[in-house]
């Protein structure tokens, strides 16, 4: 039997690449020889991530500078990427934005910008690039869609992040009705739902300011697994999803948060 698992010489995009869980799964994926485009909305960012990850994993990573929470960054992001390619193997829609707030004083703004990015960017950058999805997919090798939703999306959060949880359910069940829906065209959709990763976002959260090179071990004990997650946990997962082990599984989306979902 031949590599399950295999994605080398896959092309990807991966939203929100340059740091964070987007970040893992662009390191994964370069490691296992996918020629890997990550984007995100500040450029010399993207661009600085780009160039490190491709020296430390010794592949190809390019930056892709992007807001993809409008419709004009999304077409402009699609645009720039025709220049290059003309098929995409693999799409993360990994972008994503929280607000915290008291419930009696959170903000238009900050609901609209979580659903902006988290659900509507999601969408509308997919349709965009449906092409580039069929014209890589093959019912041998369908072409792949992740979705990064949350564990905020299936259990209560303990932030004050009230546009978060219901974006993160509602990118769960637009999986689902992407799935039903582009399985005929050898595209299959899934979404990921991670619990605790040493990221910016969770680091605001917990009170580290955003940095992420700290001590996470308390954060760590209160997960069933005693720890938060690492590269490898949503890296393997990412590339289980797109390569031929996952090419049954279709409209799911699978928790990676140790234990978090089931324990509650």
């Amino acid at each position: 039997m031949k590599d399950v698992f295999s994605i080398k010489d896959k092309v990807a995009l991966i939203t929100g690449g340059s740091r964070g869980i987007g970040e893992m799964i662009a390191a994964g994926f370069i490691s296992s020889g996918a020629k890997v485009y990550i984007s995100s909305r500040k450029s010399d960012v993207c661009t600085k991530t780009a160039s490190r990850l491709s020296k430390e994993f010794k592949g190809t990573c390019i930056s892709l500078p992007g807001d993809v929470s409008n419709l004009e960054g999304i077409n402009g992001l699609v645009e720039t990427l025709s220049k290059n390619e003309k098929h995409l193997d693999i799409l993360v829609n990994n972008a994503g934005a929280s607000w915290g707030a008291p419930l009696e004083e959170y903000p238009e703004s900050g609901w609209d910008k979580v659903m902006d990015t988290n659900v509507k960017g999601v969408f509308f950058l997919t349709q965009k690039l449906l092409p580039f999805l069929k014209r890589a997919g093959s019912s041998e090798d369908p072409s792949r869609i992740i979705n990064i939703g949350s564990v905020d999306g299936i259990k209560n959060s303990v932030f004050d992040t009230f546009a978060y949880g219901p974006s993160k359910s509602a990118l769960h069940h637009l999986t689902r009705l992407l799935a039903a829906k582009l399985v005929q065209d050898n595209i299959i959709v899934n979404a990921i739902a991670p619990g605790p990763f040493p990221t910016w976002m969770l680091s605001t959260g917990v009170g580290f300011g955003g940095e992420t090179d700290v001590d996470w071990s308390e954060v760590g004990k209160r997960n069933p697994r005693g720890r938060v997650g690492t590269m490898e946990d949503i890296a393997g997962l990412a590339i289980f999803l797109s390569s031929r082990a996952g090419a049954y599984t279709v409209g799911e989306t699978i928790t990676c948060d140790g234990g978090a979902v089931a324990s509650t």
